[in-house]
């Protein structure tokens, strides 16, 4: 009988460790659902990676813009602007100034933006040209030579004669940037000036670098050398410059997509004068209006409102400043078409 029932009644094979079993047993025919999260995807790792790495603090002169954009242009005067696009690459403008202080003027400009498309907003080569009525010019040519080297030159001319002239280049690493400006150099005469800017990022948040600045000229040499700190929050930027010149620090705050303020301390060691000043930018989109506004330690007030007229290509521009301690007032009024 022993026989007969260990023939009747096969030995169940042993159970084969299913896919992801472990340390656990499965019973014949079922497997361990697959487990995920333990091990990240390619794609993650990248992602994390790079999520790690410092991001590139911007250039050594936009540490202090995004506060003084807040506040308003001073204005006098009656100014027309006419802009003309060509092209999608080309545009010409101009511009008639009518003032009671100084002479009234006439600017004739050109812009040109080249085919090297970089971004939806960043088009390389960029050309910008003004002259004036009394054959004075401004230009300048900026060119993106690689992905991490960007190259600016720039002259002024006073009538007939070069004024300024000067030539910049700045690389943009990924946490650092590094620029070098060569002005007006006159290598007979053995003059010019020379200006260093470095700008590291140490957090996320924090950026620490540094602006060197050497000039000669004959029988005169000297150099200048300041330190910057920049703190970038999630709504606000705090940046602080000293130097053997003096301190500059700003202070900009984003309240709400509709309002922004910003405070600029200035103090200088060769002008001994010390100032703060307290601006504010509000924007209104609804109803295409931006209002700026600013006071200063010396009490002089000015503001600044621009109200695009839609559906017509109009801009109307006003502002006034108020000097208390001088008892002086200025008011402008601009329109832009175009």
């Amino acid at each position: 009988m022993g026989n007969v029932l260990a023939t009747s009644s096969p030995v169940p094979p042993p159970a084969v460790p299913g896919p992801g079993s472990g340390l656990v047993s499965v019973p014949p025919g079922f497997t361990m659902p697959p487990v995920s999260g333990l091990v990240p995807p390619p794609q993650n790792r990248a992602a994390e990676e790079k999520s790690d790495q410092l991001p590139n603090p911007g250039t050594f002169e936009e540490c202090h813009r995004k506060c003084k954009e807040l506040f308003p242009i001073q204005m006098e005067g009656v100014k027309l602007t006419v802009n003309k696009g060509l092209s999608n690459h080309f545009q010409v403008n101009h511009t008639v100034a009518l003032s009671t202080v100084g002479d009234s003027n006439y600017h004739f400009g050109v812009t040109y933006v080249g085919t090297k498309q970089l971004s939806p907003t960043e088009a390389f080569p960029v050309l910008v040209g003004d002259m004036d009525n009394s054959g004075s010019l401004n230009a300048q040519i900026i060119h993106q030579v690689t992905n991490k080297l960007r190259s600016k030159v720039a002259f002024q001319t006073q009538q007939s004669k070069f004024v300024n002239w000067q030539v910049d280049g700045e690389f943009r690493g990924a946490d650092f940037t590094a620029a070098v400006t060569l002005g007006n150099p006159d290598i007979l005469v053995g003059s010019g000036i020379l200006v260093a800017h470095y700008l590291q990022s140490i957090t996320p948040c924090l950026a620490l670098g540094g602006e060197l600045v050497y000039h000669r000229r004959p029988g005169e040499e000297g150099t200048v050398m300041s330190l910057a700190g920049k703190y970038t929050a999630p709504n606000w930027i705090g940046t602080l410059t000293i130097g053997q010149a003096g301190a500059h620090a700003t202070y900009y705050h984003k309240a709400s997509d509709q309002l922004q303020v910003g405070v600029e301390f200035e103090a200088s060691t060769r002008m001994q004068d010390t100032s703060v000043t307290f601006g504010y930018q509000l924007d209104l989109p609804k109803a295409n209006l931006l209002f700026r506004g600013s006071v200063d330690s010396n009490w002089i007030v000015g503001a600044a409102l621009e109200k695009k007229l839609l559906p017509l290509p109009l801009t109307l521009a006003m502002g006034a400043f108020l000097n208390h301690r001088k008892n002086k007032f200025q008011c402008g009024f601009g329109l832009t078409i175009g």
